[in-house]
């Protein structure tokens, strides 16, 4: 496997990780993911049914990650949703600082992939040689 190909692994195994790991953790330990959730979201469901709703989209999205189908995109929706969990949480920023490192990563694979997937033509950022 040539350099560049371990490093997209890299960033996508880390990225899938910080993924799957919320949702994970959140089914034997809710109530310390919950309290992330923004006011303003809270309310309309309950809020368990909300953490798990969110937490089969972060599967989802780390999968898709992991997968190498077309990473521009689930690679930008993790970003946005790494850097919203700290703009709405900034008084939790001494814990969220590494989202931001996160949100890099995901951005980082997003522009691995910007043309090399479909999402500006080309083919996947996986079979690249």
């Amino acid at each position: 496997m040539n350099p560049g190909k371990a490093a997209e692994w890299t960033l996508r195994i880390g990225l899938a990780f910080a993924l799957l790991y919320p949702p994970l953790n959140a089914l034997v330990d809710p109530l310390a993911w919950i309290g992330y959730f923004p006011p303003f979201i809270k309310g309309f469901v309950p809020d368990l049914f909300l953490l798990h709703v969110f937490g089969v989209v972060e599967i989802a999205i780390a999968l898709w990650i992991l997968s190498g189908w077309k990473i521009y995109w689930p690679s930008l929706v993790a970003a946005g949703m790494l850097l919203g969990i700290v703009v709405f949480n900034l008084s939790n920023f001494q814990v969220l600082f590494r989202d931001i490192s996160l949100a890099a990563m995901a951005l980082a694979l997003s522009m691995l992939s910007y043309g090399h997937d479909g999402s500006a033509g080309g083919s996947s950022a996986s079979s690249r040689t």
